[in-house]
């Protein structure tokens, strides 16, 4: 188990809703924020587009704890709950902060990494399928774990790793403990049987996988805007 860092970002209130004003500060390298918590005001942010792009590309975003500073204020401390991106774009169309209470236990999903190679895969030819990726725990805001760490070198073929085999230190597990993180399957046989000289199949068309038309970018950046 590692420990997740602290970071920081800036941000700054806005005054301005609507579509039209979201647009613009996005063309301004701006990206439309909210800011909410359990017994604080919910308030309307802005934060510097490259800014977020830099602090979410070494970061896990569910589980690190960021100092936000808004304007010339103290920082308050935030978890990202909610990113909404563009549905053909990698641009971010607004985030959720959710504001916490650094004296108060919340429940974060905290990232499984899987570490080692399994003997039932490196002797045996199986293959190792990890199910759970990140597992629920609770804990104080300043103890979230980096991520998890999951040995899996002893693993046979038709063994498993659970929830309850991974050590979460001082947290409180709340996932089931019973859960699959990661088992070791046989090796997959392909079976191809041969035609009879002469045979033909009749009647058979290629499958033909059409495109969904993507939405409008208007109606992407609608639903961010009324949050």
């Amino acid at each position: 188990m590692t420990q997740q860092v602290q970071t920081r970002l800036k941000a700054r209130t806005r005054d301005d809703s609507g579509k039209s004003s979201a647009r613009g500060f996005r063309r301004q390298g701006l990206i439309p924020a909210v800011m909410y918590g359990r017994g604080f005001d919910s308030e309307s942010l802005l934060v510097d587009e490259h800014e977020l792009s830099l602090l979410l590309g070494r970061i896990s975003a569910e589980n690190t704890l960021i100092d936000l500073a808004v304007g010339g204020g103290p920082a308050r401390k935030v978890l990202i709950r909610a990113l909404q991106r563009h549905p053909w774009k990698s641009s971010i169309l607004h985030v959720d902060f959710f504001r916490i209470n650094v004296d108060e236990e919340i429940k974060v999903a905290v990232p499984v990494h899987a570490e080692g190679e399994a003997v039932g895969v490196k002797i045996d030819g199986g293959i190792l399928q990890q199910h759970r990726h990140e597992i629920q725990v609770s804990c104080l805001p300043t103890e979230i774990p980096g991520h998890f760490v999951v040995d899996v070198s002893d693993l046979q073929i038709g063994d498993s790793v659970y929830v309850a085999d991974i050590d979460v230190g001082e947290t409180t597990m709340v996932d089931d403990p019973e859960a699959i993180v990661c088992t070791v399957i046989p090796p997959t046989v392909l079976v191809v049987e041969e035609e009879e000289e002469g045979e033909e199949e009749e009647g058979l068309e290629p499958e033909v996988i059409g495109e969904a038309e993507a939405d409008g970018e208007d109606e992407a950046e609608s639903a961010a805007e009324e949050a």
